[in-house]
């Protein structure tokens, strides 16, 4: 029974999940998005990024605590990571009505992965942890729904985009923002190492509430999925014969 985990290690290229770029060539909203910046501003990916690396060094307390400070910013992944844990016991006792009642709440938005979780979860429930699940789930969704959750993170975003910082990682004027700075001690020169356009780190769907959730609901809804082109198999030559030196 599994929320797709591994949806949660990719970047918000899409934002399937805020995670590292393994790319070679990462786009300059990937460069955005990964950024100590960027993450530190948005408490939804923030606090997932943090359970997801907890999760992955089996410190599962802890990634249990970040997915639910996540959860607070209506951050499906991880009400969804909540729910698997709960059903498998992870970092916490095992629930499987609790574990029902989060994954409900993850599946608020139709994301795919998540109403197949949610329809695997209640096919195994007794009638009775039915009953208990959707009276746990109408509970949760009071603090944790869409309808108030959102508006948390709402509220810090538009805090994160007036607040001009003066630290390591921060701006360098509007024009161009410098998104990773580097130096050993405060004293040091400091040198830029990704540097882009103001207008680029603030289009509207980093930033503005309505386009920030469509920016995560297409990419959850309808993550792309890569191809490989297989041309028509052809048949290994025939060795040359081996040249023989004169005599």
């Amino acid at each position: 029974m599994r929320v797709n985990i591994a949806a949660l290690f990719v970047t918000v290229g899409f934002i399937g999940s805020v995670g590292t770029v393994e790319a070679s060539n990462p786009s300059q909203d990937q460069v955005i998005t990964n950024s100590p910046l960027f993450i530190a501003e948005h408490p939804d990916l923030k606090y997932r990024l943090r359970g997801v690396d907890a999760y992955k060094k089996a410190q599962f307390g802890g990634a249990f605590t970040n997915f639910k400070r996540a959860a607070r910013y209506a951050d499906k992944p991880s009400q969804g990571m909540l729910a698997e844990m709960l059903w498998k016991g992870e970092g916490v006792a095992a629930d499987r009505v609790q574990a029902y009642a989060w994954i409900d709440i993850a599946a608020e938005r139709e994301y795919p992965a998540m109403i197949l979780s949610r329809e695997k979860m209640w096919s195994q429930l007794s009638e009775d942890e039915r009953k208990q699940a959707v009276a746990v789930s109408l509970e949760l969704h009071k603090y944790y729904g869409d309808n108030i959750a959102k508006n948390r993170l709402e509220v810090a975003l538009r805090r994160a985009k007036t607040h001009v910082l003066g630290s390591r990682v921060g701006y360098v004027g509007y024009s161009h923002l410098c998104l990773d700075m580097t130096g050993l001690e405060p004293t040091d020169l400091l040198v830029c190492k990704d540097k882009v356009d103001g207008s680029d780190y603030y289009q509207d769907k980093f930033w503005k509430p309505k386009d920030y959730w469509q920016w995560q609901d297409i990419a959850w809804k309808d993550p792309a999925v890569g191809t490989v082109s297989i041309g028509k198999l052809q048949a290994p030559s025939e060795k040359p014969a081996p040249v023989v030196p004169e005599k």
